[in-house]
């Protein structure tokens, strides 16, 4: 269906007259004619009655006036999804408890008037392939995990690092503490369901893991953060890491201990990734407002893998 031919029937049907829709488009009355009888074709039906004031829809015509405006609604939104100065920004945070939703919020507050769109990719190839392709404009990774480096066309910028602390329940034996080393883990079971294989941060834990001795288990069903939680405050023997930009909430009840971990202390590094070629201006704005927000990172008495990209 033309539609040119739909916008002119709409604007005959608004002006009751096909001299004034003329007008009203730029075009000839000639120009209208032709469109409305192409748009009769295709329907099989009339749409307009000529009458000495001008033209009158007919039944068939007032049938397709509401289809007729939505038809034009859809179309305009579908050019202007891919006008990027029109359209929201489309950022993966991965976590939206965790510190890359956090700095967005930041963003935001800071510039009400933009709008964003926040999505949630688990998996890294994924994440890139988006970026890639322009479905989603940027993300916040751990760059690069290992044996994926970035592909050329991309581009990334550090801007946080995310420091973990142990949470414990109120029997487990380093509960009492103000700080841990990370020595002092070795033996304790860290507890961590939902680790993706494959992923970013499990390549992470894992030379955390061989950097330090620690034993992290990632066994059973992940039924998300609450769960944890809940397990966590009422089994002594376990505990498990969380981020300091992390915000969750528990019952006073679950007397839940967040200690600081020291000696060194694990960060675990984002970085925003965008593609090189992408035009949108707010994506702009943003690695403007990261850059002038950011923290120092690779700070003394951190830890991150040897593979975390310094950049």
């Amino acid at each position: 269906m033309d539609l040119e031919a739909v916008r002119t029937y709409l604007a005959v049907a608004e002006a009751g007259q096909f001299q004034k829709a003329a007008i009203d488009l730029a075009i000839t009355q000639q120009a209208v004619s032709k469109r409305i009888a192409a748009l009769e074709r295709d329907l099989g039906v009339r749409l307009f009655t000529r009458t000495p004031r001008g033209a009158e829809t007919t039944i068939d015509g007032q049938a397709f006036l509401p289809h007729a405006r939505e038809l034009l609604r859809v179309a305009d939104r579908a050019v202007a999804s891919v006008h990027t100065a029109r359209r929201p920004l489309r950022v993966d945070v991965i976590n939206l408890r965790g510190a890359a939703s956090g700095l967005l919020r930041d963003f935001h507050r800071t510039h009400p008037g933009i709008e964003l769109d926040v999505v949630k990719l688990l998996d890294i190839d994924e994440a890139v392939r988006a970026v890639r392709s322009g479905a989603i404009d940027a993300t916040f990774r751990a760059v690069a995990a290992p044996g994926r480096p970035l592909p050329d066309d991309l581009r990334s910028a550090r801007v946080i690092d995310e420091q973990l602390q142990l949470l414990t329940g109120p029997a487990h034996v380093l509960a009492g503490a103000r700080s841990v080393t990370l020595r002092q883990l070795v033996g304790h079971r860290i507890w961590m369901p939902g680790i993706l294989p494959g992923s970013e941060w499990a390549a992470y834990y894992d030379d955390l893991v061989a950097e330090f001795g620690l034993t992290i288990e990632a066994t059973g069903p992940n039924f998300g953060s609450d769960a944890l939680l809940d397990t966590v405050a009422d089994t002594p023997a376990l505990a498990t890491f969380l981020s300091d930009g992390t915000r969750l909430v528990w019952p006073a009840s679950h007397g839940l201990r967040r200690i600081p971990l020291t000696d060194p202390t694990p960060v675990y590094p984002h970085s925003l990734v965008w593609h090189r070629d992408n035009p949108h201006p707010v994506l702009a704005a943003l690695r403007t407002h990261l850059a002038a927000t950011r923290a120092a990172h690779d700070a003394p008495g951190t830890w991150t893998p040897a593979w975390t990209r310094r950049d």
